[in-house]
């Protein structure tokens, strides 16, 4: 059995058996999870393996690359400006990126950036990935680029164009780079463990990433055996040309190696952010309340960032999805706490969120890369929490 290290408030024992479990019934291979109440951590476990290839154990302060669970990280540093009177979220994005009025976009928002609305999924021609990784070839690009849909009209998830788009205005706007201004600003006060842009004296703490390959690959399933309520969805996936995959084929090669140094290196504020499930907890506790006498948001400007701002069908991810600007909200398949609670997952299961009904904060990352319907790791330490609260 997998040794689980750490503490639990008195209460939340559940968590902690629900946190072995993932171990013995659902595939962890190294984790940790955290969760704050009103400001204070009330759960903070780890365990297994950082790195299968060595033996080298999960510890305390293991940082794990937590992929889309950065976009959480890259929208409060944008509602950080937007509070200061830097940033208005309903100014064009051409008041700070001039060149970004190209090919018809003079009058989108900012807002919609945010929220997944611009149409701006990907690129007519890829950008080499080691220009993508410099930052400014990918941000020209997409400044020159058409919209997939008429801005506003329809929403789907920008999967890796996210980050460099919201990450563009940040820097415009501040002088800084997106991951330098989360440094400074939200990393800093708060003694976060988490990086966008990983500094090479903190590369021998990170863990090595495991890939789950599916039981079945659908793709390879014929049509007419696919579950009905999956077709469209791997209809899509056999389809080069769909948004579904078009979305993560903006740079050449598509397949970026997120356990390349390079790449955990770079700054990309959609899908590299390195840190620990404790840093997440701890950021979005600071969103809700005061963590040791910092508070990232007033709770009006916290509002304002996690008003709905887009539902329904994804154009890329062909699935009802619900967002706020910048934040997921909560959904069928992701329900989070309750109906009050935003954040963001990662792919293959990483989350971070917060519920401010509750005065709840909560935190999950590993290294075993599994995702879709079948992965229960998060969702069984989320319905923990949940019942603890009920």
């Amino acid at each position: 059995m997998t040794t689980i290290y750490g503490e639990v408030a008195a209460g939340f024992e559940p968590v902690r058996e629900a946190f072995a479990a993932n171990f013995s019934q659902h595939g962890d291979i190294g984790a940790a999870v955290c969760v704050y109440q009103y400001g204070h951590p009330v759960v903070d476990l780890w365990g297994g393996i950082a790195d299968p290839e060595t033996g080298r154990p999960w510890t305390r302060d293991t940082l794990q690359l937590v992929y889309s669970a950065t976009k959480g990280a890259t929208a409060t540093a944008a509602h950080m400006l937007a509070e200061r009177g830097a940033l208005d979220l309903d100014a064009p994005v051409a008041k700070y990126w001039p060149e970004f009025a190209a090919n018809g976009k003079a009058d989108i928002p900012v807002r919609w950036l945010l929220s997944h609305q611009a149409g701006l999924i990907t690129l007519d021609q890829p950008v080499p990935l080691d220009e993508a990784l410099a930052w400014h070839p990918m941000a020209a690009a997409l400044a020159a680029q058409r919209p997939q849909w008429t801005p506003g009209t329809a929403h789907g998830y920008h999967g890796r164009t996210w980050g460099w788009l919201v990450g563009e205005v940040i820097r415009r706007v501040s002088g800084r780079t997106p991951g330098r201004f989360f440094a400074d600003e939200i990393a800093a006060p708060l003694g976060l463990d988490f990086f966008i842009g990983l500094p090479v004296e903190q590369r021998n703490r990170i863990s090595r990433m495991v890939y789950q390959r599916p039981a079945v690959d659908l793709t390879a399933v014929p049509a007419e055996a696919v579950p009905e309520e999956l077709r469209e969805q791997v209809a899509a996936w056999r389809d080069p040309q769909s948004f579904s995959n078009r979305a993560y084929a903006v740079t050449d090669p598509s397949e970026i190696d997120f356990d390349s140094p390079d790449v955990q290196a770079a700054e990309l504020p959609a899908s590299n952010g390195v840190g620990t499930a404790r840093a997440l907890a701890r950021m979005y506790a600071a969103l809700i309340g005061k963590v040791d006498g910092v508070r990232l948001l007033t709770p009006e400007t916290l509002e304002s960032a996690t008003k709905e701002q887009a539902k329904g069908k994804d154009q890329v991810m062909l699935i009802p999805s619900r967002f706020s600007s910048g934040y997921m909200l909560p959904t069928e398949t992701n329900p989070m706490i309750g109906l009050n609670s935003f954040g963001h997952t990662g792919r293959g299961g990483s989350l971070g969120f917060a519920d401010p009904e509750h005065g709840i904060a909560f935190g999950y990352a590993m290294n075993n890369i599994i995702g879709g319907l079948n992965d229960l790791r998060a969702t069984s330490l989320v319905e923990a929490v949940r019942k603890l609260l009920a």
